[in-house]
């Protein structure tokens, strides 16, 4: 287990990233954090604040009580301002929002009213500064991940194979196609440490076909790597059946049932990961409780599927999976952006 002090080395990657945030002396920020948030990244966005002469305070929040019938992973979408009125009011005053929530506020439905006054978001994953010192952006990751989202949002249709059995079709028109590089820097934006990666969220009755995860392949809600094939079928955004032998694919049916919700089965978003420095394997290299997984959705030329949540597609649940899986041919529009799991580089 990695020890919870502080290091320098850590401030000065907190400080670098906020530089790309271009947080300037004076500027007024806020910290947001739980109880159960990761004190030692709490602690390193103030000290990085206070190096760069900006104006921090703390807006710290109870832990929600637990609601759902299993445990909730890594959603995008905290609960821990549900009912914050004052909160969220205070977090509106400031130009700077370092979200170091455990489910992070992407997907919370706060986050409009508090980046209508023009706050921008940083989301610091819940990791360990470990990963994040590994993972500071640099500014040529803007650059592709704006090129991919400027292609993900002219395609008409993205088709994903692999040579494990995956055919997978997902209709991309009106589909809402954003992607992360690590930094924000423009008000009214939301960006999340580690990034490099684009997601789209298709509009309703849009994915049809099959997703075969294969050994090695990542399952990030339990935070383990596929043992044996599993193969999903998709029909108009729904799974509708879970094939596989052994504890995987017995998990995975467990955990999309517990929720007794049809949206729990429905895809979520697609995309893939941009970042040649995040490290597939990296899972392997900490305890459960120092990874939250950010890094294994960004590693470069996986195919990132998700089920639960689309707003969208006007559907909302708790449920979620996060789903990184190798080797997969991306198409859009018949023209690869990832052939067998290596980036397709272009012109952007």
């Amino acid at each position: 287990m990695l020890s919870d002090r502080i290091e320098a080395k850590w401030i000065d990657a907190f400080v670098r990233v906020f530089e790309l945030c271009k947080v300037q002396p004076g500027e007024q920020t806020a910290i947001l954090s739980e109880t159960q948030s990761r004190t030692l990244n709490v602690h390193l966005a103030e000290l990085a604040l206070a190096r760069l002469g900006a104006t921090a305070f703390h807006v710290t929040v109870p832990s929600p009580r637990q609601d759902a019938p299993v445990p909730v992973r890594s959603t995008g979408a905290s609960a821990a301002l549900t009912g914050q009125r004052a909160a969220v009011e205070g977090l509106k005053a400031a130009s700077l929002v370092v979200d170091c929530t455990v489910e992070g506020l992407l997907h919370s439905p706060e986050l409009p009213d508090i980046i209508s006054g023009g706050a921008r978001i940083m989301m610091i994953s819940n990791e360990h500064p470990d990963a994040l010192e590994r993972l500071i952006p640099d500014q040529a990751m803007e650059t592709r991940v704006k090129a991919a989202v400027k292609r993900a949002r002219s395609a008409t249709e993205m088709r994903v194979t692999s040579a494990a059995g995956t055919d997978l079709t997902v209709d991309m028109r009106q589909a809402a196609s954003a992607g992360v590089w690590g930094y924000t820097d423009r008000p009214k934006t939301v960006a999340h440490w580690p990034g490099g990666v684009v997601v789209s969220f298709p509009r309703a009755n849009s994915v049809n076909g099959s997703l075969v995860f294969d050994c090695g392949d990542v399952n990030l809600t339990f935070k383990r790597y596929f043992e044996r094939p599993v193969k999903l079928t998709i029909e108009n955004d729904y799974v509708t059946d879970i094939e596989g032998d052994g504890t995987d694919a017995d998990l995975m049916r467990r955990y999309f049932a517990a929720w007794g919700d049809r949206n729990a089965y429905a895809v979520s978003h697609v995309g893939w990961g941009l970042n040649e420095a995040a490290r597939y394997e990296a899972l392997t290299m900490y305890d459960q409780r120092d990874t939250n997984g950010t890094e294994i959705r960004a590693f470069a030329g996986n195919f990132l599927f998700s089920t639960g949540a689309n707003e969208f597609a006007g559907r909302y649940t708790k449920g979620h999976f996060d789903l990184p899986t190798r080797n997969c041919t991306i198409a859009l529009d018949g023209v690869p952006v990832v052939d067998a799991g290596k980036l397709v580089e272009s012109t952007p």
